[in-house]
């Protein structure tokens, strides 16, 4: 994307446009419309409307409303121009999103959405361009799975004798034996995952469905990936250092201390609690994954993905895996998890003769 594009962009959230009904909506209605979208989505669907809205501004296009055609012209220059972070141009899936911001903001502004019949033509042809010549990007991205093995090999790279080694553990472990989003895992406070008898009943606010789960999380057979006396190891070194409510899983420092409170030009940055980020907790799985030799991508969503591959391998039934993890029923994500792992133990060719 050319630098003309930055400057001239022109900062717009696609909610804001509701400003525009009649009658205009009150600040709290706005604020509750955008309560009912992921934040991870509305920020995504944020930055592709300024760009959006830049690339109009650079080649004299209507943003809004937007007619077809523009939306095809701009289709088909995210198929050609180089992005700056990487220097390729948009991926297939990135350009889908790019649309439906556009769709998005035309709708928050009670407008049509314009027709893009013809866009999907252009990215249907640069899909099979991408793929006649075997460009990666034709491929879908997908995280790694973080299976019991991997999770083996990854935590044996902790030194689980420190802080920020306990609470590593915690959060693989946990992350995995609950399939939660790390955006989820993050938000848990240490109220939140009590243990029991029988384990920790983990109360997870599941985002994409806007409900809790009250997740079960047995006790494992081996001590060393249970996740129950990680997180039990974790709660413990927390009230050790005066912590006993709060976040479950927190800042700690370089020198294994809990981060203090962080400032930028004087002003507060982060949560004053030390909350980690969801960004933060992504970043140790890629490094435990990176310190282990694991090859492949690796984020936050490896966890996920590896409970639900493992739990389909071990003959689990595919409604009651959907909804420990807070998938909704029939979620096409989980239903590719499966086809993915059933791709060698239900293999078709299989007892066909060969």
């Amino acid at each position: 994307m050319s630098q003309s594009w930055e400057i001239e962009a022109r900062p717009y959230t696609p909610l804001s446009a509701v400003s525009n009904l009649t009658p205009p909506l009150s600040a709290a209605a706005r604020e509750a419309l955008a309560a009912g979208t992921a934040d991870s989505t509305r920020r995504a669907y944020s930055a592709d409307w300024e760009e959006f809205t830049g690339w109009c501004a650079a080649t004299g296009h209507a943003p809004l409303p937007a007619a077809p055609e523009t939306v095809v012209e701009y289709v088909t220059a995210l198929t050609t121009i180089p992005r700056p972070r990487t220097g390729r141009p948009y991926s297939p899936s990135s350009i889908e999103r790019a649309v439906a911001a556009i769709r998005t903001a035309h709708s928050a502004a009670n407008l049509t959405p314009p027709s893009t019949k013809g866009a999907r033509m252009v990215l249907r042809g640069y899909r099979d361009r991408l793929a006649r010549s075997k460009d990666p990007a034709a491929k879908p991205r997908k995280a790694q799975p973080a299976v019991p093995t991997a999770l083996r090999t990854m935590l044996a790279t902790l030194d689980r004798d420190t802080l920020i080694g306990k609470r590593d553990a915690a959060l693989l472990l946990l992350g995995y034996a609950t399939a939660a989003r790390v955006s989820e895992l993050v938000a848990l406070d240490l109220a939140d995952a009590p243990e029991t008898e029988q384990g920790i009943e983990a109360s997870v606010y599941r985002r994409k469905i806007k409900a809790f789960t009250d997740t079960a999380v047995p006790f494992g057979s081996n001590p060393a990936t249970c996740p129950v006396r990680a997180v039990r190891g974790l709660r413990e070194a927390l009230a050790e250092v005066g912590r006993t409510e709060g976040p479950l899983f927190v800042r700690v420092d370089r020198h294994g201390r809990m981060a203090p409170p962080m400032f930028r030009r004087g002003l507060p940055i982060g949560d004053p609690s030390g909350r980690l980020t969801a960004q933060a907790a992504s970043q140790v799985v890629e490094r435990a994954a990176e310190a282990a030799g694991l090859e492949g991508q690796w984020s936050g969503h490896s966890l996920r993905r590896g409970f639900a591959t493992a739990a389909r391998k071990a003959g689990h039934d595919l409604v009651r895996i959907g909804r420990h993890g807070g998938w909704a029923d029939g979620s096409r994500a989980l239903l590719g998890y499966f086809e993915d792992s059933d791709k060698w133990e239900d293999n078709p060719v299989t007892g066909t003769g060969l």
